[in-house]
This record gives C-alpha cells, sequence and structure tokens, in this order.
C-alpha cells in the first residue's frame, strides 16, 4: 500500500515510545539460549521482532505471550534441527541465528526478500563461521545460506567490522556456548561500536561473562558458559522514535515522547542532541522528551556512525535548516535494506530537497522555506528510508505519495497511526 502525506502545519499530543526493537530481539535470543524460563516485559512487536519470535520457535523455544509480556522457556545450547528458517527481511535476526545455527547439522536460511535482505552480504560472518570449522553453502555470500554444523569449536577467531557490527554479535552470542575458550580479533574497523555495546550490556544481563577490550576491537570469552533463566523489561525505542521527533521539529509543535531513557545505550538517543545542536526547543528529563518546535533549525556536523538508524531522520530534519549540513562516516548505511545513501538522497531530489552524496557523507544544503513536493516516492521497501521520507512531506508545499509505505512494519507498525493521533494529515491508499 502507499500512503499520502499532505503538509501539516501543526503537530501536538503525547505518548509512550515503542519498545526497542533492537533490545527485543536480543532479549528473544538470550531468552532461548538459556536453560529454563525468563520472562520479558514490554516486548517489541515488528516484523523484525516477531522473525526472531518464529524462528527460536522453530528452534525449540517454547513462548507464551499476553498484552505486558512474554515467557520464554529456552533450548540452551541445544536447539531443535529445523532443515529451513525464514527470518523474512531482518538483517540482524539473520545474522543473529546464523550463530546459533553452528550447532545445527544441516539447516538453510530461506530468501523472501530477493530485492531487500536477499541483496545483503554477509561474507564476513561466513568467513568467521569457518575458523569454527563450521561448513557454509552460499552464493557470493547472499542469501539461501545453508549451514552445517554441530560440531563448531572455539579459539581464535578473526572478522571484519567494516560492514557491520552484527557479526560480530553473533559470535559474541554463540563463542561462551563453546567448550573452548575463544578470543575474538576485530579487523578493520569496526561500524556502530555503541550497539555492541547493547550486545554486550544483554549478555552481561543472561549472567555470560566476556572481557571486551576499551575500543572493542578484541574480546576474550570464556568456553562452557550457560546462559541464565532472566526477566528483562525493554526500554523504548530510539530509532523509530527518531523520525517522530524530527516531524515536530520541522513544524510548530508540542509533541512529548514518554519511555525514551535518558542514560540510554542506543546510540540513536543522539537524536536528542542533534535536534537541540539544531536550534529545537526541547527538553529531556525524566525519561521524556518534550518538543516545542517552531519549524526553525540550524545546520549541523554529525559523525553518524554511532547512531547510524536515526542518520536518515536527521538528514530529513536538515533539509529545511538553515545552511549546509554534513553527515559523515556513514558508509555502512549503504548495506541496509536498500543504500540508504544514493537511494535515499535520490527520493529526497525528487522531493525538491538540494542534497549530494559522498561514499560516506550525506551533504544537505537547507531550504528553510520548504521542498515543492508534488511527487511520487519510492522507499525502496526501505521503513527508516519510510519514515524519513514522511517527515519531509509534512513540509512538502504539495502532497508526497509514499510508494509501498506498509514496509514500514518491519520496524514500527504504529509510525502512522502515531504521526495521525498528532495531526499528521496522512492517508492509505491501495
Amino acid at each position: 500500500m502507499d500512503v499520502i502525506v499532505k503538509p501539516t502545519p501543526s503537530l501536538k499530543g503525547q505518548f509512550g515510545a515503542l519498545s526497542s526493537k533492537n533490545y527485543t530481539t536480543r532479549y528473544l535470543l538470550a531468552a532461548a539460549l538459556a536453560e529454563g524460563t525468563s520472562t520479558i516485559y514490554y516486548p517489541a512487536h515488528s516484523e523484525d521482532s516477531d522473525a526472531m519470535r518464529r524462528c527460536i520457535k522453530d528452534l525449540g523455544a517454547v513462548l507464551e505471550e499476553d498484552d505486558e509480556k512474554i515467557v520464554i522457556t529456552g533450548f540452551g545450547r541445544h536447539p531443535r534441527q529445523a532443515s529451513e528458517l525464514n527470518v523474512g527481511n531482518a538483517g540482524a535476526v539473520l545474522r543473529f541465528l546464523m550463530g546459533i545455527a553452528a550447532f545445527l547439522p544441516d539447516v538453510t536460511f530461506v530468501n523472501t526478500y530477493p530485492e531487500s535482505l536477499g541483496k545483503r552480504p554477509h561474507d564476513d560472518l561466513i568467513d568467521a563461521l569457518g575458523q569454527l570449522g563450521v561448513e557454509v553453502e552460499h552464493r557470493q555470500g547472499r542469501l539461501p545460506i545453508r549451514i552445517r554444523g554441530g560440531q563448531p569449536r572455539g579459539g581464535k577467531i578473526k572478522v571484519s567490522g567494516s560492514v557491520s557490527s552484527q557479526y560480530l554479535s553473533a559470535l559474541l552470542f554463540l563463542t561462551p556456548l563453546l567448550e573452548e575458550d575463544s578470543e575474538i580479533e576485530v579487523l578493520h574497523d569496526l561500524k556502530s561500536k555503541v550497539v555492541i555495546g547493547q550486545t554486550l550490556e544483554v549478555l552481561e544481563q543472561a549472567g555470560i561473562t566476556i572481557h571486551a577490550s576499551d575500543d572493542y576491537m578484541s574480546f576474550k570469552v570464556p568456553g562452557r558458559q550457560a546462559y541464565q533463566a532472566r526477566n528483562y523489561t525493554v526500554q523504548g525505542d530510539y530509532p523509530g522514535s527518531a523520525a517522530i521527533l524530527a516531524a515536530a521539529a520541522v513544524t510548530q509543535s508540542d509533541v512529548t515522547v514518554e519511555r525514551l531513557m535518558v542514560n540510554s545505550k542506543q546510540g540513536e538517543r543522539a537524536i536528542v542532541d542533534v535536534l537541540q545542536m539544531m536550534g529545537v526547543p526541547l527538553t529531556h528529563e525524566q525519561d521524556t522528551v518534550h518538543v516545542q518546535g517552531n519549524g526553525k533549525l540550524k545546520a549541523v556536523e554529525f559523525d553518524g556512525d554511532a547512531a547510524t538508524d536515526a542518520v536518515l531522520a536527521m538528514v530529513a530534519a536538515a533539509v529545511f535548516a538553515e545552511g549546509t549540513s554534513r553527515f559523515y562516516n556513514v558508509e555502512n548505511l549503504r548495506y541496509k535494506e536498500c543504500d540508504r545513501i544514493t537511494d535515499y538522497l535520490a527520493e529526497l531530489a525528487k522531493a525538491g530537497a538540494r542534497v549530494e552524496e559522498r561514499q560516506a557523507e550525506i551533504i544537505v544544503h537547507g531550504r528553510p522555506e520548504g521542498v515543492e513536493g508534488g511527487v511520487e516516492i519510492n522507499a525502496h521497501f526501505d521503513h527508516r528510508v519510510i519514515m524519513a521520507l514522511t517527515v519531509v512531506g509534512l513540509r512538502a508545499q504539495q502532497p508526497l505519495v509514499i510508494r509501498d509505505a506498509h514496509h514500514v512494519a518491519k520496524s514500527y507498525p504504529q509510525y502512522f497511526e502515531h504521526l495521525s493521533a498528532l495531526g499528521a494529515n496522512v492517508e492509505w491508499v491501495k
């Protein structure tokens, strides 16, 4: 389905942030890897987190869920044999489970999104699994991927971090369960280091010990560990909230978003700092962000590596800023559901934004007067692109039609419902 975003001068309202997708998927996996029963309060519901639910059930976990919580009885280090696993379009879920699949004698991850996840590479994780004695069949690093494991062994492991931190996270979930101790060395640069902090936080809560260097480039992992059954509470989601906050920043607004922890380890928390740098009137106290936007913004320069999933929303706000903004160190945006630099900027340009790209940079020449709009744009089946383009549509002079906007459900199924409740003029069309 497509959505029409019409010019909206003001937004007003209050609601609680969506639960974090990143923490939900990690807690679901940690609970599945425990022998015993864990409870996760306020888990996220999205296509990604539901993919993790589906796959851990296929591997033998028992799940019982109500409106407040999910109770999981795990399979420990003995997942049930499954001939196929379908992660949908969830890249992180695929990579985390490729690690756990090392315990299975033969499993194939199928390709149901050939135009999105099916195009994304996983070579670096495949190479690392090979060092554990796991055989992997693949098509130039892409789905479908067949894993023949059963007897993974620890030791010295090298993994590149230059494309994604998810490969490292997969190894950090797996290696504590191996018989041998492991040493993991990260090659090249490590993208999205802050997300590794989230993984380590969840592992610590699950009773796992990992010794990490200060720069997260090397890890010592004792083997023969066991995940402990625990109770977890999922915090509010900054990546999804980033677009809501950006929308409030570019309009006349009085918007309050609750459940956004002030001291969260989510790198996308930086959306609050960046909007403040842009001169947006807002406060962040007692885990609540209050934006009283006036539509006036200043240009910024920002290193986006630590806040990958909020950069597109920041760029959308910068479209209307006074001056030229620069978002650098963002090359890993190219390896997401689409090329979030080339593809996103092409659609912004269609709408009337003045943007430039470099290999690892996005440059925005702001238009405080607004953009023309009045066009149909392609979100490339990418939930983050959909949300960010919507922000631009609110300040366009003519409506924007965003194609295939239903793919926002990958991370934030209620996005347009929440925006409408704030007064945004959006309409679904078939």
